[in-house]
């Protein structure tokens, strides 16, 4: 009896239900497009962290690189390069030299890595080295001498002036010289699942294999190995060393950490930093007790800095930041002033339609119908409505989501200096055409910033498809409360005054 007079009012009402339905489904959308948004937004900061950090990382050690001291081969931060004198016979012959330095950071003892993954919930750690290559090449012109007009070519004109301009100048010659810096990462290939190669693909070749701890191979970042016309089975030369590329990365998103990836024990021997390294990167066991585990490392490991990812996520400026500000704070408050907006109009339009249908519920209640189930029948009327709002809603939600993921708007993500925390999220190539930057793992220090573009999508996850049922009963049980409390006032008689 209860499901047949249901369906009979329903259909009887159909545009009443419908402008009742479609009210919750507005504001039930709209919850689902923010939602999405908002996941989006989460996903694109964690492929920016990503870029730093590498998959799976969940913080880093690092300590604060000190100012570089004389006889070092740098002068207050930067390289000396030093060029032979060539006879006049190797006039314009080619010269070159490099300086490999660590980029970023002050290097930390290798045993680090034990002692940070000894601490009480690290699941995993593991060193790397982030060094910068500098490279300058060229040559020397020597010039020619041209005597001035009349000079005797014995030093001195006639009239015995002396001058430089009586004499004669040197015409050409000069020096010409090119500088290219790239980054360099060293990475432990015994654990190939923590560190921010993990952050990029193989998409030719190969990566390195447990034996290639200490060999002369290397994997290229592809923006890098196109820029300089690299390809698996080449080779590059650091610092007199040939290097043969073995693969080529593509990072998932934004920038890769280096340009050149190579076994961390041939990165120290490059960069005569043996058992050094400037960045170990965490896995904690538990990502709850992220925080409990930072402290522990900065207790017991004195003088670093640890940087987790809600540190380097605090960084994160640009439009992406703009956007996910808006869609965390006002597109939320918004939905749910929508929200609230269509469950109290579904409820005084629920009301409404009850005080309509006095002499309807008069009357049943004077064959015999009790109040509970005169409020249960009212009740079960604003559910349905509210289902069928959530159907609706739903749907378009999904449909507005979709929207968004198919235009994929860029967004822009600015990474800048923390405050000087821990050290520079290592970019490319610095000098050498790429963004620069420091080791990887913190906010950017040792450039200004580090910009990457990001495609916005909306997922649409089960919890939120939840989320939208759990509303859509809730609105129709709101209606249902505010008509099923007007019903249950009335009395027999009123129907029976308005009988004429």
């Amino acid at each position: 009896m209860f499901f047949t007079y249901l369906r009979r009012e329903l259909r009887r009402r159909r545009k009443a239900a419908l402008v009742v339905a479609s009210g919750l489904a507005l504001g039930i959308a709209l919850v689902i497009v923010v939602n999405s948004v908002s996941s989006g937004m989460e996903q694109a900061q964690g492929k920016v962290l990503q870029s730093l950090y590498g998959l799976g990382t969940d913080m880093t050690v690092t300590k604060a690189a000190t100012p570089a001291k004389e006889g070092s081969g740098q002068t207050e931060g930067r390289p000396r390069f030093k060029f032979d004198a060539k006879d006049a016979d190797e006039d314009g012959k080619e010269q070159s030299s490099d300086r490999v330095m660590v980029q970023g950071f002050q290097t930390l003892s290798a045993s680090t890595v034990s002692k940070v993954g000894g601490q009480s919930g690290v699941a995993d750690a593991v060193g790397g080295l982030s060094l910068q290559v500098m490279k300058v090449n060229g040559s020397f012109e020597r010039g020619e001498f041209e005597q001035a007009p009349g000079s005797t070519g014995k030093g001195q004109p006639p009239g015995g002036g002396g001058s430089d301009q009586q004499q004669g100048r040197v015409r050409g010659g000069g020096a010409d010289f090119d500088v290219d810096s790239y980054s360099v990462y060293g990475t432990d290939v015994s654990k190939p699942a923590l560190g921010p190669l993990t952050s990029s693909k193989i998409s030719k070749g190969r990566t390195f294999t447990d034996a290639e701890t200490d060999a002369k191979v290397a994997v290229a970042d592809a923006s890098y190995a196109k820029e300089k016309k690299l390809s698996v089975g080449d080779t590059v030369t650091i610092s007199g060393t040939k290097i043969k590329v073995v693969g080529i990365a593509t990072p998932d998103s934004g920038d890769a950490a280096a340009n050149l990836y190579l076994p961390l024990k041939r990165a120290q021997t490059l960069a005569d930093s043996k058992n050094k390294i400037t960045t170990v990167y965490v896995k904690a066991a538990d990502s709850q007790q992220i925080d409990a585990v930072k402290s522990a490392i900065q207790k017991n490991v004195s003088g670093t800095t640890v940087t987790t990812s809600a540190d380097l996520a605090d960084t994160v400026s640009g439009s992406l930041s703009t956007a996910s500000d808006l869609a965390s704070s006002v597109g939320k408050w918004l939905s749910m002033a929508v929200l609230v907006a269509a469950f109290l109009v579904a409820g005084l339009l629920t009301s409404s339609a009850v005080s309509r249908r006095v002499r309807e519920f008069g009357t049943l209640k004077a064959l015999g119908w009790k109040s509970g189930r005169v409020t249960r029948q009212v009740i079960g009327e604003a559910v349905v409505n509210g289902l069928v709002g959530g159907v609706l809603g739903i749907a378009v939600g999904l449909g507005g989501a979709y929207v968004v993921t198919a235009i994929s708007p860029t967004l822009t993500a600015e990474l800048g200096s923390a405050g000087g925390q821990a050290g520079g999220g290592m970019g490319g190539g610095g000098m050498g055409g790429g963004p620069g930057g420091g080791g990887p793992g913190g906010a950017l220090r040792e450039s200004a910033s580090k910009a990457l573009d990001i495609s916005l999508t909306a997922p649409v996850s089960a919890t939120t498809i939840a989320l939208a049922v759990g509303l859509a009963v809730a609105g129709g049980l709101i209606a249902g409360a505010f008509g099923g409390w007007r019903a249950s006032r009335l009395r027999p008689a009123d129907a029976l005054r308005r009988v004429e």
